[in-house]
């Protein structure tokens, strides 16, 4: 006999980009095995809601599932995913409300819950390293392949016919800058190519601008229904970030059959294996080299496409759905 799952759907108010993605996708293949408890609030009254209204609806029987890096703080019988520690480790990344918050109730909540999941090995054991003693299990993150594929097309952006591509929000720890000045050092030998940066800033990170350049172009938020497509349209796919947990990005343009570059930042390396060509951080002219050789090379391309349609299909969202929601049932 299953156990009562509860899935503080708090999250699901949001505008969905990787964490908000990750706890829909599992949350749609549990189905009716669990039941949802959401609010429409946002803000200080969603933080109010978490910490107070939820724990009511819970019963003493109910293992409560918390996907999306907070919980609330009263309830033991827990489970919590920690997408990544980057407030931890660089709150000058973020708001200063936000950080501090983050650091003063974080390590709080994960000692209490039973269990905490997590997308990637590379957290582990940062969690491990900050929050001694907690019981943490990677549960990876994966890829609709029905949805994302290299046939998928969009029909509501006006694209240029080749180009680079970033998704992503806008914030400190995505190296932004460093990506445009990589495409400032090349951008005269490829002149049938832009940079597309698809992404907005969240109000929890510290402010980001930037302005238009040549063959550049910011399209901010994009709906789902045209993502894959501009994923499949792309030459290629560039993450840059100092930091990452996963990367969902990565495997979601890689299931697109598009070649990707990412730094050698967080969980990147990890995420991506062969796959995909991967820069260091500590060298200047690392990105330029791997954004000229993919550009200038057919061949390299399409065994980067072969190897990341292969590499995908050890991301997958059934298998993290069986290994929560088996976890859930032996708290």
């Amino acid at each position: 006999m299953t156990r009562d799952i509860v899935i503080n759907g708090r999250f699901l108010s949001r505008r969905v980009t990787g964490v908000e993605r990750y706890g829909r996708e599992i949350i749609s293949l549990m189905g009716s095995r669990c039941r949802v408890v959401m609010t429409r609030e946002n803000g200080s009254l969603g933080h109010a809601w978490e910490q107070f209204v939820l724990p009511v609806k819970l019963n003493p029987k109910s293992i409560l599932w918390s996907p999306a890096n907070t919980g609330p703080l009263m309830v033991g019988n827990q489970a919590l995913t920690i997408h990544d520690l980057s407030p931890l480790e660089h709150p000058e990344w973020f708001n200063k409300k936000f950080a501090m918050w983050y650091r003063l109730f974080l390590p709080s909540l994960a000692k209490r819950v039973r269990v905490v999941f997590t997308p990637s090995e590379f957290v582990r054991k940062k969690i491990l390293k900050h929050l001694k003693d907690t019981n943490v299990i990677v549960t990876p993150n994966g890829v609709d392949t029905a949805i994302f594929h290299p046939e998928a097309y969009q029909l509501t952006y006006k694209l240029p016919q080749r180009y680079i591509l970033f998704v992503g929000s806008l914030q400190p720890r995505k190296n932004i800058p460093g990506l445009l000045n990589a495409w400032r050092a090349i951008q005269d030998d490829f002149k049938d190519t832009w940079l597309v940066i698809v992404g907005e800033a969240g109000q929890v990170f510290q402010g980001v601008k930037f302005v238009e350049e040549e063959r550049t172009h910011f399209m901010k938020y994009v709906n789902d229904d045209d993502l894959p497509g501009i994923y499949a349209q792309a030459d290629l796919l560039v993450l840059p970030s100092y930091d990452e947990g996963f990367g969902l990005p990565v495997i979601e343009a890689m299931a697109c059959g598009t070649p990707v570059i990412v730094s050698d930042g967080g969980a990147l390396p990890e995420v991506v294996g062969d796959a995909g060509l991967i820069f260091e951080l500590s060298n200047p002219d690392g990105l330029t080299k791997a954004i000229r050789e993919c550009l200038s090379r057919n061949d390299l391309r399409q065994t980067l496409k072969e190897k990341g349609l292969a590499r995908i299909q050890l991301f997958t969202w059934k298998q993290t759905t069986e290994l929560i929601w088996n976890t859930l049932n032996e708290i």
